[in-house]
């Protein structure tokens, strides 16, 4: 084994705490060691990746947590934020509901904030100007439910959702074509390029990024962690 790659993995392994792995300058106490487990490259891949990741979330941390408007839910000034990037015509976005108001109902010291990534279909994008214009009369939760209870997104569901939330309509025209939504729906998408993410729903909570619908034990699990090194 080249001397500079023992020399690496004694500093990974002595980073974990393990005295043992510095036992031998020639490395067979290394080579010896992580033989013997393992299990120890992984962790050390582990909290790289996790170091690589926060590195990646922090420069821009308070654009990722600070809601449109009212496109939030649970505590207002939650000790821990969990972000979802979503779009209404995904199916496991809308499968992830449920964990989602799962978490808030149990967690009363948890905020979800939610950022509309509209990429699957022109009707996302519209359903998502229209969650944005909701978000703006203080009717987000209300048309976030509403939309997924009626179906993928069209001109009939959507404005079925409307409906259900009370929004003035011609308030809502106005607003689902105005700068400010533009500028978010541009934002959101520069966001997930920057933080790798290739679909919905993707989940950003503390230093972590989630993929896919992972279920309430991970979104739980990762929020304990979030609230564990805040």
């Amino acid at each position: 084994m080249p001397y500079a790659g023992v020399a690496l993995l004694s500093g990974v392994v002595a980073s974990l705490g393990t005295a043992a792995a510095l036992q031998s300058r020639d490395g067979e106490g290394v080579r010896a060691y992580l033989l013997q487990n393992p299990e120890v490259l992984q962790e050390a891949m582990d909290r790289l990746r996790l170091k690589q990741v926060a590195a990646q979330i922090e420069p821009y941390r308070r654009q990722i947590e600070t809601p449109f408007a009212g496109a939030w839910i649970g505590a207002k000034d939650g000790d821990v934020t969990l972000v979802q990037f979503f779009d209404y015509a995904c199916g496991y976005c809308k499968a992830s509901l449920p964990d989602v108001q799962r978490l808030v109902r149990e967690d009363p010291k948890v905020k979800v904030v939610f950022r509309e990534l509209p990429i699957l279909s022109r009707e996302s994008e519209v359903a998502a100007r229209a969650s944005l214009a909701a978000a703006e009369q203080g009717r987000f939760e209300v048309f976030h439910d509403a939309m997924y209870a009626a179906g993928r997104p069209s001109p009939e569901t959507i404005a079925a959702a409307a409906r259900k939330a009370g929004l003035d309509q011609t308030k809502l025209q106005t607003a689902m074509n105005t700068p400010r939504a533009e500028q978010e729906l541009g934002k959101n998408i520069e966001l997930a390029r920057t933080l790798g993410f290739t679909g919905t729903p993707s989940w950003v909570v503390g230093n972590q990024v989630l993929s896919g619908a992972v279920g309430y034990d991970a979104l739980k699990k990762a929020v304990e962690a979030a609230r564990a090194t805040s």
